[in-house]
């Protein structure tokens, strides 16, 4: 196993930059563990080795030539299928698009591409993003390489099985309902959603206009406050974009937790999770305070709603996108999506108005909240990773859908549009992950960064590897 495939991007940056490791030594190394895992694994659908090999040479021309241009200069990333990128294919993990390449760049793309990126290729999500497990995809289910007969989460879910396992430095997520940080959790990589309107979505298929955020999954957070460095900004082609100046995001990220209040949601977020998830978080909080920060018990009113809300703004808005090829060719989606239009096409506007009001509510919930806390810790996912096929599961006596019980903690901050990180905390006794979520203020991403950071120096649960990865 070559070491440098198990390094942050702030570690492999400093070796690039003082020219001790070669961009295209690196873009091999990676090419080399996707050789070498993805069978297992199913993260990547599309790999592009001559180009990635070929923009590795470029970016070490470059930086022999003293024109670094910064700490993602020459590091090797890939795209979740659902972005646009030129002359590769673009498939949505669906037959809908099987044939698809796109003759432009998504911006997020774009914006990486200039920061110096290598391309290697293109990772698997749920089908058109319309899912919590990654299970649902034309090429088939992501085996979480804890344990392969489990799900990684999702929709994001290659991109996080592609970090965890040094396919990739990084990658892109999208996180519409959670699945940036749901996938980051039951994976144990670092996953960072941004405010809403801080990046665009330009070239990104959408699974919902109104909470579609796109950003990045890495394996710490000073490495996702890299990679949103470049996304953040107003884009023309998204007007949901905000004209705003964004801060290094990485301005805050040694200034530790000494005096910071962190806000301790247990009705809802805590108390429906399953014991062993609730009581890593409660360990990880715990660190937090054993930092400096202040814990303060907080209650996020109406938030018992959000899962309704949720489900009928997901349904309206996914049928409305997909409603002319879903006509004509139902049959070229998988069962679960289908199902999903099918139902989207019943939900009343009277109902999709009143969650957009509830929306409005919730998001003034969190805002008197945040004039008392820095930050809200709360489990990332309220359950463990369960195996591919499960779809009820008994948390504290009740019996409950996977798939809802996956979106339960994450859902909220969509529909407020506020910033959030997962980062690893713990495992349960069978080597599944355990993720903490950090919510922050509008535009705070930095301060998330900060109390991630200030965890992730103080334990090593983010180092941890699956024994896929370290085997010979």
């Amino acid at each position: 196993m070559n070491e440098l495939t198990g390094m942050s991007i702030v570690e492999l940056g400093v070796l690039l930059r003082e020219k001790k490791v070669s961009p295209v030594e690196l873009t091999k190394a990676y090419l080399a563990n996707i050789d070498r895992f993805n069978g297992p694994v199913n993260a990547f659908v599309t790999v592009v080795p001559e180009q990635a090999l070929a923009e590795a040479r470029q970016a070490e021309a470059d930086i022999m030539k003293g024109h670094y241009i910064g700490p993602l200069h020459g590091i090797p990333v890939a795209y979740k299928d659902i972005y646009c990128t030129q002359g590769i294919r673009t498939t949505c993990c669906s037959r809908v698009l099987e044939d698809y390449v796109p003759d432009y760049d998504a911006t997020v793309v774009t914006q990486w591409k200039r920061a110096g990126t290598v391309t290697l290729g293109k990772v698997n999500t749920h089908e058109f993003a319309y899912g919590t497990r990654n299970i649902s995809s034309s090429f088939g289910p992501v085996h979480n390489p804890w344990r392969l007969d489990c799900h990684t989460g999702g929709s994001s879910g290659g991109s996080a099985a592609a970090v965890l396992m040094g396919m990739c430095a990084a990658a892109t997520g999208s996180d519409s309902g959670g699945s940036i940080r749901m996938p980051s959790a039951a994976t144990g990589v670092t996953g960072l959603k941004p405010t809403f309107g801080l990046g665009s979505r330009y070239g990104i298929f959408p699974l919902m206009w109104t909470m579609d955020h796109p950003g990045p999954m890495a394996r710490t957070a000073m490495d996702c406050a890299l990679l949103l460095q470049p996304m953040a900004g107003y884009d023309p082609n998204d007007r949901s974009t905000v004209i705003r100046k964004y801060p290094d995001f990485t301005w805050q990220a040694d200034h530790g937790v000494q005096g910071l209040r962190i806000g301790i949601a247990r009705r809802y977020f805590y108390d429906e999770s399953e014991e062993i998830v609730e009581a890593s978080v409660l360990e990880a909080v715990g660190v937090l305070k054993s930092l400096g920060a202040e814990l303060v018990d907080v209650d996020v009113k109406y938030i018992e709603h959000a899962a309704t809300a949720s489900g009928i703004l997901h349904l309206a808005e996914a049928a409305a996108y997909h409603d002319d090829v879903f006509s004509e060719h139902p049959d070229l989606y998988t069962p679960e999506t289908r199902r999903n239009l099918e139902l989207g096409s019943y939900v009343l506007a009277k109902d999709y108005l009143h969650a957009q009001r509830y929306r409005r509510l919730l998001g003034l919930s969190f805002r008197d909240l945040f004039r008392q806390v820095d930050v809200i810790a709360t489990p990332t996912i309220s359950l463990l990773a369960t195996p591919i096929e499960q779809e009820r599961i008994k948390i504290r006596g009740q019996d409950k859908s996977v798939h809802q019980s996956m979106l339960h903690n994450t859902e909220p901050v969509d529909l407020t549009g506020l910033p959030a990180l997962s980062v690893p905390c713990g495992f349960s006794s069978d080597n599944r992950p355990i993720g903490l979520q950090l919510i922050g203020r509008p535009f705070d991403e930095s301060r998330l960064v900060r109390v991630g950071s200030a965890f992730q120096k103080a334990t090593n649960w983010h180092k941890r590897r699956p024994a896929l990865f370290t085997s010979d």
